[in-house]
């Protein structure tokens, strides 16, 4: 099961996340999310759990729990989305442009 877990603090690491889970059971993976320019946390991270039952577990035990003094939240992560305009800057729309006024 992919987990998501938001309202991280900054200082939370990889292996961090990976000790909150591992009391619950086997981490497949766990992974603060960074930004690609400054490679400082975003402050939100995934963890993968391949027992859905020990997963389910450690997100109702976890969800409100305090982590260096803020309060996470613990999901279950949705699937994400695929869409046309990933990455673009709006919708584009092609004009032909005609000398011909008549």
């Amino acid at each position: 099961m992919n987990i998501y877990v938001s309202n991280l603090s900054f200082n939370v690491q990889d292996e961090d996340l990976r000790e909150f889970f591992a009391e619950y059971g086997e981490v497949s993976s766990a992974k603060v999310i960074t930004d690609k320019f400054t490679q400082k946390s975003r402050g939100f991270g995934f963890v993968e759990m391949p027992n859905d039952e020990a997963a389910q577990k450690a997100i109702a035990e976890l969800d409100g729990g305090v982590v260096e003094g803020r309060t996470i939240r613990v999901t279950v992560a949705k699937p994400r989305e695929e869409s046309s305009n990933r990455g673009g800057g709006g919708s584009f729309q092609k004009r032909s442009y005609s000398n011909n006024r008549y």
